[in-house]
């Protein structure tokens, strides 16, 4: 009977923080809740850093600090052991690995590991402040657009990777040659190549902060080669992301489309009358209005053929024999 009631408290802490199909006004409430703090979090990191703030009201942020360590703290331990209700026909511990080991549950260690750490060595404030911001990163788990982003870069990660090497070819290539164009005009500028990156990496990003400039003809040739250079390659990854974006919505609005039809087909309900009922399945799905009404107007058109032509081909065939009748 125990064993019985722990795996149901198990499953009902699974739907709740795991199963996204589950949905309830409880699910919807601890959800809300959840990214309330993490927002809060946000928040207060910022506030901390002004210290006039910080030292009037420090009483109430660090207990504000504490209940976020717990809540996260019991939301990993929860997440942590009802994963295994993923699989309930696999080794629980191996389920569990499997999360430990995947992107949002390393998110929620280290939003909870640097308070932990704190306790044993003792970390500046300022760069304590700054980990506690990882719990922005919480927020991939709450909202779709974020979880696209994150989905497409995976996806995208070869060419990124390459564009990343091509700019740290540029950058080293870049460096040395104002190093050797420059460095006897600004020796205490272009001193090294390792002196020049900075240059280098202002001047292929487009920023142009002007701190460091050449000074003679053929360095300001070079200056003016990377700057057109750096345009293009800057835009490498911007067009990378976008038409990953385009591709992973493209595809995303498939298949919202294909389960859309296939719950219209399923439901033995009015196409045109019964729009109560369609709005339903629409938001559940998640598709737009206007995407709705396109897929609605194609079935009616099918369905038109369809009465159509069995209409037509019901005086085709004897109706005795069976055989289709000359034309």
């Amino acid at each position: 009977m125990r064993l019985e009631a722990w795996y149901t408290l198990r499953k009902f802490a699974y739907h709740y923080l795991h199963n996204d199909d589950y949905e309830t006004w409880g699910s919807r409430a601890i959800n809300y809740m959840l990214v309330a703090l993490i927002i809060g979090n946000v928040i207060a990191v910022l506030l901390e850093s002004v210290d006039a703030i910080y030292q009037q009201y420090q009483i109430f942020f660090d207990a504000f600090e504490l209940f976020s360590i717990a809540v996260f703290t019991l939301e990993y331990i929860l997440r942590f052991w009802s994963v295994a209700e993923k699989e309930p026909f696999e080794s629980a511990w191996k389920v569990r690995w499997a999360y430990v080991t995947s992107g949002a549950a390393i998110i929620d260690l280290l939003a909870i590991l640097p308070a932990y750490v704190n306790f044993f060595v003792h970390i500046d404030l300022r760069f304590l402040r700054i980990l506690r911001l990882l719990r922005l990163l919480k927020l991939t788990r709450y909202f779709i657009s974020l979880q696209i982003l994150l989905r497409v870069i995976e996806r995208e990660k070869g060419s990124f990777q390459a564009v990343i090497f091509i700019l740290l070819i540029m950058i080293v290539m870049a460096a040395a040659g104002i190093y050797v164009v420059e460095g006897s005009a600004q020796p205490e500028v272009f001193s090294s190549i390792p002196a020049s990156m900075w240059w280098a990496v202002v001047t292929l990003t487009t920023v142009g902060y002007g701190d460091v400039t050449p000074i003679t003809p053929l360095g300001r040739f070079l200056g003016a080669l990377i700057t057109i250079l750096g345009v293009g390659l800057a835009a490498l990854p911007a067009g990378i992301l976008a038409n990953g974006l385009a591709n992973e919505l493209e595809l995303r609005k498939q298949q919202l489309e294909l389960k859309f039809r296939d719950l219209l087909q399923n439901c033995e309900i009015d196409i045109i009358g019964d729009e109560k009922k369609i709005e339903e399945i629409r938001r559940d799905v998640g598709l737009s209005t206007e995407q709705t009404k396109d897929i609605v107007l194609q079935l009616i058109r099918e369905r038109q053929e369809h009465e159509s032509d069995v209409a037509k081909n019901k005086y085709c065939f004897c109706p005795h024999c069976g055989h289709k009748l000359p034309e």
